[in-house]
């Protein structure tokens, strides 16, 4: 199984996300992470979708999206051609006599902290996937109340958009 990224250019209204999530779920397939915004243009939203699959799951998946009235287009873009962030919000408990040790982690991973209680610190973090369970590893120890992850979002790099992109159809 390989992971794939999936975008899709769709239209910004409601029911669309449930069409889409339940042709992944009527189908057995599982989606790692969903992100979705609206787009510059208002009546577009972009969807990122990541799923471990085969080359035949994935090319089924794509063609099944396309067949959706509301997807405009559908591409897979390759990691190593795109700029893939995520974001990581996390509560961690906060011992007064740990806080320098947990604000020097905090700027070797460039995170911000966004809060402070006497009892917790809420950490922001942006990045790679790898970096922000490299970052989670490591905050472990203080101790995590709660974390939210948003899902990988990514944009081809360069010039180009999501109509340039190579159609999937392309790539089977």
């Amino acid at each position: 199984m390989k992971q794939y990224i999936v975008t899709a250019l769709v239209a910004n209204k409601s029911g669309v996300l449930t069409r889409v999530s339940g042709l992944f779920a009527r189908r057995g397939y599982n989606i790692n992470s969903l992100a979705v915004c609206a787009t510059e243009t208002p009546a577009f939203s972009r969807m990122t979708i990541v799923a471990e699959a085969d080359d035949a799951t994935i090319k089924q998946i794509t063609r099944q999206l396309d067949k959706l009235v509301d997807v405009k287009k559908v591409a897979l873009l390759s990691p190593d051609k795109a700029v893939c962030r995520e974001l990581l919000i996390v509560k961690l408990t906060l011992d007064p006599a740990q806080r320098p040790e947990i604000e020097s982690t905090c700027n070797i991973y460039k995170a911000k902290m966004i809060d402070l209680s006497p009892a917790s610190l809420i950490v922001e973090l942006t990045g790679e996937p790898n970096k922000i369970d490299a970052f989670i590893q490591v905050v472990t120890h203080y101790g995590i109340i709660e974390l939210v992850r948003t899902g990988l979002t990514a944009l081809s790099r360069g010039a180009d958009n999501i109509n340039d992109l190579t159609d999937y159809n392309d790539l089977f």
